[in-house]
Parts: structure tokens; C-alpha cells; sequence
């Protein structure tokens, strides 16, 4: 065999043994590909049900808590509820503070009704409180003068009281034997009617009365769960807190105590 031939042969030799080592470096590497995604699709699976079961035990603890409670007059008597279902409490007791018109108010909302009145008129309006503490004579009269009107107009004297009742609260349901209640109308339009809502001072406190701590009382739309037709010029206190969230839900004082 001559020298050619041996470097030829020696030549094929490492050729072969180059490629042998380059498949097995493939192997190894395809090898290690696999075993690295596989690897990656296990963590992304554990991952998914760690997360799975976080998602899981959190639904449970939330499942297990209680509601939130809701706001009661127990916790704060500013919520008392009066209305045709729920009478003025037998034992409430009321600080009373002169107006300068000679009406009188609960003291527990008299800064807070001087400032909202205040504020009207700052921006240019003209409230007027027509109405604000009643005692249950008062009431009283203001009721049988309703019911007598009822009659006149040829009601019978069960539908004059019925139909009384959702105008004039029967004496003992009104909330302005609370103490905690106005009601305020614009001076050129002293009218309670629904046209109230179109004067800029109703619009004006209908807007902004809560943040006073007084809501819009019995809105529209509401009264059959207020079971008062709609006053578009009476407002109550029920504290700064409670008036904002209320204004935010919108809601009627019946929905945010859940009664």
C-alpha cells in the first residue's frame, strides 16, 4: 500500500470518527432540549396549579365570610328610620335649637344645616325653610287637614286617610317629629309641588345637600319603598358619611339600611 492510499484511509478514519462524535454531541443536545422544555412545562403546570389552588382557597374564605353588615340606627341614631312601616321610637328625645325664621331643629344637625344654607347662597341661590321640627300636634292638624281636603273632593273618608297618608305622614311616622328634618324651598317658588325641582336652589341642594350630611329625602321613583309620594324639597341628616355613601349608591334611606 503505497503513501497515498494510507493517508486516504486515515483520512476516511477521522472523517468517521468526526462524524460519530458529531452525532452523538446532537443526541446529547437534542437530549437536553427535551428534558429542558419538558422541564419548563412542568413548572409552568405547577405554576398554574398553585394558582389554581390559591384561586380556589380564596373562593372559600370568601364563601365563608359573612356579609357586611349594614348600617343601623343601633350604631348610630342620625339612621333612625321613620316611615309608614316603622313609627317615630318611643323613647326618642330631641335637643331643640331655634332658626331665625321660628322654626326649630335638632342640635345634632344645626351647624351643619347653617352651613349647607350658607353655601346655597353663596353660589348665588335663595333657600327657604318652610318646615323643619314638628310636634305630634302639629302633625296631627296637618294630617286632618289633608284628609278633610280628601273628603271634599268627594273621597270617602278610608281613601281620604289612605291617599292622606302618602302626602302628610300619619302623626307618629313623620320624620320631622325627628328633629332632623327641613324642608326647603326656593323663595320665588314657595309652591311644594314637583315644580320645585326645576328651581336652581332644589337643583343646587339636590345636588350638593350631601355633602352637608342631609340627603334628598324621598326622591322619585322611590316612593314605593318610601311609601311618601316625591318631595323634591324635603331633606334629612343622617350625618356627612352616611350621606355621601348614600348619594354614591344612589339609593333611598330604606335600601342603604336594608329595611
Amino acid at each position: 500500500m503505497d503513501e497515498r492510499e494510507r493517508r486516504r484511509q486515515r483520512r476516511y478514519r477521522e472523517a468517521m470518527r468526526n462524524r460519530a462524535i458529531a452525532a452523538v454531541f446532537l443526541a446529547v443536545l437534542i437530549v437536553g432540549i427535551i428534558f429542558i422544555v419538558k422541564g419548563c412545562r412542568n413548572k409552568k403546570q405547577e405554576q398554574d396549579q398553585q394558582q389554581q389552588q390559591a384561586a380556589e382557597t380564596l373562593a372559600r374564605q370568601d364563601d365563608q365570610q359573612e356579609p357586611a353588615a349594614k348600617p343601623s340606627a343601633a350604631d348610630n341614631e342620625l339612621l333612625t328610620l321613620v316611615n309608614p312601616w316603622n313609627p317615630l321610637p318611643s323613647d326618642w328625645e330631641v335637643d331643640l335649637v331655634d332658626l331665625s325664621n321660628g322654626s326649630q331643629i335638632d342640635r345634632r344637625c344645626y351647624d351643619a344645616l347653617q352651613e349647607m344654607m350658607d353655601a346655597c347662597r353663596d353660589a348665588g341661590y335663595e333657600p327657604l325653610i318652610c318646615s323643619a321640627y314638628r310636634t305630634q300636634e302639629t302633625q296631627q292638624e296637618l294630617f286632618d287637614k289633608k284628609v278633610a281636603a280628601f273628603e271634599a273632593e268627594g273621597k270617602s273618608h278610608d281613601q281620604a286617610v289612605q291617599e292622606a297618608g302618602t302626602v302628610v305622614a300619619v302623626p307618629g311616622t313623620s320624620e320631622h317629629q325627628l328633629g332632623l328634618t327641613v324642608d326647603v324651598v326656593d323663595i320665588n317658588n314657595q309652591n311644594l309641588t314637583e315644580e320645585q325641582e326645576k328651581t336652581p336652589t332644589q337643583k343646587w341642594l339636590m345636588a350638593n345637600s350631601w355633602r352637608y350630611g342631609f340627603i334628598h329625602r324621598y326622591p322619585n321613583s322611590k316612593s314605593d319603598i318610601t311609601g311618601i309620594i316625591y318631595e323634591p324639597w324635603h331633606y334629612r341628616y343622617v350625618g356627612k358619611q352616611a350621606a355621601r355613601e348614600i348619594a354614591e349608591q344612589g339609593v333611598c334611606l330604606e335600601e342603604y339600611l336594608g329595611k
